[in-house]
């Protein structure tokens, strides 16, 4: 499998801090939400696109690491990379400082297919999802 790795830009918002005016811990989950369906939308093959499929991808497992506080204002990168495509979806996410480059979040999920019908889990992957990363050209 090829690497394919794309960055989606994000700002700290206001409504993203907690009581300490750093980004609450639960809402990097939502940055890393943002930046899968960027990364799908990026290689041609939407959520969207997998649904229409009878599939879904719900998330299994996920990891994370806290290195730095983000905080309001700052100006983020999240690096999205995809390690795995079977037997299950695994992406690699990094956060980064936009102006710096300091490394401030990483993390990893996976991802297991399911036919939507059946909600039985697929070993291999949705057609429209293999092709579209076989071939992408970054």
């Amino acid at each position: 499998m090829k690497k394919i790795e794309t960055q989606y830009k994000t700002k700290v918002e206001f409504y993203d801090l907690d009581p300490m005016n750093v980004v609450w811990h639960g809402n990097y989950v939502k940055y890393m939400e943002a930046a899968r369906c960027d990364f799908l939308e990026k290689i041609g093959c939407t959520y969207d696109d997998i649904k229409n499929a009878g599939y879904a991808y719900p998330v299994a497992k996920m990891e994370m690491k806290y290195i730095t506080p983000c905080v309001f204002g700052q100006n983020l990168v999240v690096k999205t990379e995809l390690e795995a495509l079977e037997p299950s979806l695994n992406f690699k996410y990094t956060i980064l400082d936009e102006s710096t480059g300091e490394k401030l979040f990483c993390a990893k999920t996976m991802q297991i297919c399911v036919e939507i019908s059946s909600r039985k889990t697929v070993y291999t992957p949705v057609a429209v999802l293999k092709e579209k990363v076989e071939t992408y050209e970054s």
